[in-house]
């Protein structure tokens, strides 16, 4: 067997509402101390330049204001727990988790590449924080284990779950060009690139194959 792909053996520990409760134990944290942000959220300068190398990891623990992660907890509320009951604890948190690490080492290498391209110090020194690259690639998972599934968008407009999953991808593709208000479209984007990657390489299941079989008729 590909060691790649050998799967854990089942276990199921609600790790789902573990994550969400360090989320919110950070969050508080965070508005206790907010200097705490700062060291725990990733930039190029922190990872880098002060060899703060647990910042891959916690990043994805730290949220900008209230708004910021109960968006983001609502969504593994609603999708990670069925992704961990069908995948396992295990499954769910080696993906959520290498997702998240992989989303922010990319955003640093994205911040090298703008330093490149502009010859602009300051994108060393952007911090990139939230769970909301991770929750992509949630988003992406409950697409292809649930295909069948409906979202209902404000909670009226129906959506089937992969076509939400592009029409997600071309909100942020364009939203990365067009949008000044410093959201991080490329870390969602890289959330729904790495997510796909994990679902092929890992569990040699390609999201594409399975939509059609979904919706053959």
């Amino acid at each position: 067997m590909n060691p790649i792909r050998k799967p854990f053996r089942y276990t199921y520990f609600n790790a789902s509402l573990t994550v969400i409760a360090l989320n919110v134990l950070v969050f508080v944290l965070t508005m206790l101390r907010p200097s705490l942000t700062g060291r725990l959220g990733i930039s190029a300068a922190g990872l880098i330049g002060e060899h703060w190398f647990w910042q891959p990891l916690t990043y994805m623990f730290v949220h900008g204001g209230f708004k910021h992660i109960f968006f983001n907890m609502l969504a593994l509320l609603f999708f990670a727990i069925p992704i961990e009951r069908k995948a396992g604890s295990w499954e769910f948190l080696l993906y959520y988790l290498l997702c998240g690490v992989l989303n922010g080492l990319l955003s640093v290498g994205l911040a090298y590449l703008m330093l490149i391209i502009t010859g602009n110090p300051l994108y060393l020194y952007i911090p990139l924080i939230g769970a909301s690259g991770a929750v992509y690639s949630v988003l992406l998972a409950y697409a292809v284990f649930f295909p069948r599934s409906t979202i209902f968008i404000w909670g009226i407009l129906p959506v089937p779950a992969p076509l939400l999953i592009v029409i997600y991808f071309v909100i942020e593709f364009v939203g990365q060009f067009t949008d000044s208000g410093g959201t991080a479209h490329f870390a969602h984007l890289f959330g729904l690139m790495i997510g796909w990657a994990y679902i092929v390489i890992r569990m040699g299941i390609h999201p594409i194959r399975v939509w059609k079989d979904a919706y053959r008729r």
